[in-house]
C-alpha cells in the first residue's frame, strides 16, 4: 500500500464538503474517482498533494514522489515543449524525453513554445512532463478533458503503456465514464456534497484491451450512471 486515506473530512466556511472518506491506493494501482460537480474530487487530490493542508483525518503516504497533472496544462510559456518536460529533473535524459514526446503525439513540436500549441497539445506536454518526473503516485485531475474523443482514447492507451513500464500508481479524477472504464482497476463513486463513498467497483479485465461494448462494460456503465445521475 502506498497511500491510505482515513476518515478524511474537509469543511469550507462552515460548509462540509467531504465527510469521512476512506480508501487505499496500492502499488501499480489505477483508481478513478467519479461523482457530481462539487463533490470534493479535486479537493481530495489537493489534500494528497499537500496543496490543501487544512483538513481532518489522516493521509498515510508510503511513497517518495507524487506527481500531478492539473485540469489546465500549466506549461511554462518561456520554455519549449522539450524544456518544459526537462525542467522537472536535474539530470537530463534526452532519449526518455524524446520517447515521451513521441508517445503523447508531439514529435516535431519539441522546439515549439506553448503559445504556438493548442490547449490539447499543451496538456499532452504536461502529461509527458508528469511521467518524466517519475513519481511513485501520479494524480490526474480531468487531465484528458481538453482532448477530442479519439485523441483521448489514444492518450489513455499511451498512459497505460507508460504506466506498465514505470510501475507507478495513478489516481485520477474524471467525469467521463468511458475514460474510467478504459483505464481504471477500481472506480470510486462519490455522493453529492458532503461527499461520501457510495460504491467502489473493481474491474478485473486487462486495461490494455478492454471492450467497452461488452455486456460487462455496458452493465457497469449503467450501474455508474445510476449512481451519479
Amino acid at each position: 500500500m502506498i497511500l491510505a486515506i482515513k476518515n478524511l473530512q474537509k469543511t469550507f466556511d462552515n460548509l462540509k464538503a467531504i465527510d469521512n472518506i476512506n480508501f487505499n491506493i496500492y502499488k501499480n494501482d489505477i483508481v478513478a474517482i467519479m461523482g457530481a460537480s462539487g463533490s470534493g474530487k479535486t479537493t481530495i487530490l489537493n489534500i494528497i498533494a499537500g496543496i490543501t493542508k487544512d483538513y481532518e483525518g489522516e493521509i498515510e503516504k508510503n511513497c517518495e514522489k507524487i506527481g500531478y497533472v492539473f485540469q489546465e496544462s500549466r506549461t511554462l510559456p518561456w520554455l519549449t515543449v522539450y524544456e518544459n518536460i526537462k525542467i522537472v529533473r536535474r539530470k537530463e535524459n534526452k532519449t526518455k524525453i524524446m520517447e515521451l514526446i513521441e508517445l503523447v503525439g508531439l514529435k516535431g513540436f519539441e522546439n515549439n513554445y506553448p503559445h504556438t500549441l493548442s490547449g490539447g497539445m499543451r496538456q499532452r506536454c504536461s502529461i509527458a512532463r508528469a511521467f518524466y518526473y517519475g513519481s511513485d503516485l501520479l494524480l490526474m485531475d480531468e487531465a484528458f478533458k481538453s482532448l477530442d474523443y479519439k485523441l483521448r482514447l489514444d492518450m489513455l492507451k499511451n498512459v497505460i503503456n507508460i504506466w506498465r513500464h514505470e510501475q507507478n500508481s495513478i489516481l485520477l479524477v474524471t467525469h467521463d465514464i468511458d475514460e474510467a472504464l478504459t483505464i481504471a482497476k477500481r472506480i470510486i463513486i462519490l455522493s453529492e456534497r458532503p461527499s461520501k463513498i457510495l460504491k467502489e467497483f473493481t474491474i478485473d479485465a486487462d486495461n490494455f484491451n478492454r471492450d467497452l461494448s461488452s455486456s460487462e462494460s455496458i452493465k457497469l456503465r449503467k450501474n455508474i450512471m445510476d449512481l451519479i445521475l
